[in-house]
């Protein structure tokens, strides 16, 4: 069964994180997390 959709708020604040399963990395490395990390700058307010 699907999850009901979160309600956005015009000018809210999100908490966005990442996670591996079982603890696994999610990034191979600082260039990887740069890629990741990179729209986040660019869309925050």
């Amino acid at each position: 069964m699907a999850r009901k959709p979160r309600i956005e708020y015009e000018g809210a604040f999100y908490h966005v994180i990442t996670r591996g399963n079982q603890l696994q990395r999610v990034f191979k490395g600082d260039d990887d997390f740069q890629k990741y990390i990179s729209p986040q700058k660019f869309f925050r307010v």
